[in-house]
Parts: C-alpha cells; structure tokens; sequence
C-alpha cells in the first residue's frame, strides 16, 4: 500500500512524464497540417523561384503543402521578424538567405533580432551565380563600357536592387566599391519589380540573380554583360566575368537555404531537412536548377549555421568600411 509520501511523489513523476510524452507524440506526427514558408522578396525574382521549386518537392516528400508567402517589405525584415516570433514547431520556415540573416543587422540601424540568435538553421539548399544586366535598348554594349560611363560620369548611373540589403544590392555595392564608381540605389521589394522598371527605362543597370532574370535573357528583353562568379557559367558560356572585365579580385554569389524559429525541436528540423534533401536530389529539381547555373549545396545544420556566422563578420567589414548603413 502506498502512503502519501509515496502517492505524492508518483503524481509528480506521472506529471513530468505527460509533458515529453505529448511532445514526442507531437513530434512523431509531424507536419499534420500545412507549413508556411515565408520569403523575404516580392515574388516574381530568384529567391522566389527557387522557393517555390523546392516548397513543392518539400511538400510531396512530407505528405503535406508547403505555401509560399511573400513579403519584401523593410528589406525583408518584416518577414525574418514574423518567422522569429512565429511557434517553434516547424510550421513556420524562413526562405533564409544574405540580405536577412547576415547583411540586415549591420545595415538597418533599428533591426529588432539578431537572426544567427534567433534562428536554428536546417539547411544551405544552393548557390547561384549573379549576373550584370542591362536592357536590351541600352546605350551600353559590354561591361566596360558600362564602367567607363561611371568613371567619367559620377553619380549618372542608376541600378536597381530586389532590396536594401538584398545580394543584388551588396554584390553592385561591392562592385562599385571595387571599380571606385558613385552610383544610384533603387532599392526594390524584390528583384520582378525591378527588372519591370528597368525594361520600362528606369535605372541603367542591374546585378541579379540568374535564375530571376535568365527568362528575360532568353527571350532577348535583357542582354547579360558579365557573371560575378570567378567561373563562366556553363549556361551563358560567351558572357565573361567581372574579374575577366577589369576587377580581378572580384566575385559575388547569392545563396538560400531554410531556417526555423530557435527551439524547434531537433526531430522537427531533422524531418525538414531529410525532406529538403530528398526534394533536391529529385531529377525535376536537380534538372531545373542546373539549367539555371544553380548549384546544389544541402549541407548540415552546423555547416550552414557557420557559413552564415562567416559571411556576417565579412559583410559587417565591407559595410563598416564602405559607410553603409539604412536608418
């Protein structure tokens, strides 16, 4: 027979197995329902693209829909700071990439999270080179006549960005740090509408990612004047580099990958990324991104938790340096 000491002590131990209990059982039963992926850009651009390439094989491979939500407002700040608050349990992903996670705390002044706090990261689904546009009526015929102009002309040329913070942005920033050349910003909510205004006579150039603009290459409405990786690209083979074009030191790339709010349990992002990674190795999407100069990556948690630590500390530098800072 049990005396109280005894009834007592069973209840508490009963009480503390009933909370792990229901989150295993929580866990094990994951996803049950859709999962939102926020991305940090207007749609219609690179980023969304690849979003929405991989949410959908994502979703088969989990049983359930992955629903792309857009929102390039702030830089993609406001979409970070949703995905930071939302839940831990998976069901809110963040399209996690430069501009966000590792450009935004050193250059909005007021950013409300430090996202490699605030994130748990699952995977660095790829990267893609980017590539220096004009429009296909531009008085610029190569890449150096386009640096010629700006050197002779400081402060006439204009480009636009798919944001404040956005690797379009930093990689022209950069750029023109390089060649010593005062440009305009434009900053948009997303590299579609920016390539809009620029085929409507607005802003001289444009560095983009291929994926977001490799439509419009095809289709002649915008010719490709240099790539920003230190390789051609197999895809536009012709097109020379940056640092074939006169800046031998530079190169640029853009990259994404998926993060969730810290504290998601281990299992939960253990399943996102078994499925991520299933989704990439699927031909449609290994096809699909290769066409695009894209290069798979899915490496682990710890790998792109570090890589993200790494790139912060490099583009605080250059901004730091270059007295680059949105209030």
């Amino acid at each position: 027979m049990l005396n109280r000491r005894s009834l007592f002590a069973l209840l508490i131990a009963t009480a503390s197995v009933v909370p792990v209990t229901r989150a295993f059982a929580q866990t094990d039963s994951f996803p049950s329902r859709p999962i939102r992926l926020l991305v940090p850009y207007a749609a219609g651009g690179g980023t969304d693209a690849i979003a929405r390439l991989v949410a959908n094989g994502v979703g088969e491979k989990l049983g359930q829909t992955m629903i792309v939500e857009n929102n390039g407002t702030a830089g993609g700040n406001v979409a970070s700071q949703t995905v930071a608050s939302a839940k831990p349990d998976g069901y809110t992903v963040l399209m996690a990439n430069q501009g966000p996670m590792v450009v935004n705390p050193h250059l909005f002044k007021n950013l409300r999270i430090d996202p490699l706090e605030a994130f748990a990261p699952i995977t660095l689904i790829a990267r893609t080179p980017l590539v220096v546009v004009v429009a296909k009526n531009s008085q610029f015929k190569s890449f150096k006549d386009l640096m010629a102009y700006g050197k002779a002309k400081p402060g006439l040329l204009s480009y636009g960005s798919a944001g404040n913070g956005s690797a379009s942005h930093l990689a022209t920033a950069l750029l023109l740090a390089q060649a010593n050349i005062d440009a305009v910003h434009i900053p948009y909510k997303g590299a579609g509408p920016a390539l809009n205004d620029m085929l409507g006579g607005r802003g001289d150039f444009m560095v983009t990612t291929l994926p977001s603009v490799l439509g419009l290459i095809d289709g002649g409405q915008m010719v490709p004047l240099a790539v920003t990786t230190d390789k051609r690209v197999e895809k536009l083979a012709t097109i020379p580099t940056v640092a074939e074009s006169g800046l031998p030191d530079y190169t640029s790339a853009a990259w994404y990958g998926f993060s969730v709010p810290k504290n998601t349990p281990q299992p939960v992002i253990q399943k996102l990324r078994d499925a991520t990674l299933a989704a990439l190795g699927s031909p449609l999407i290994k096809e699909r991104l290769a066409a695009e100069g894209t290069e798979i990556v899915g490496d682990t948690p710890a790998e792109f938790g570090a890589m993200m630590k790494a790139e912060s500390a490099r583009w605080a530098k250059f901004l730091a340096s270059a007295n680059i800072s949105i209030d």
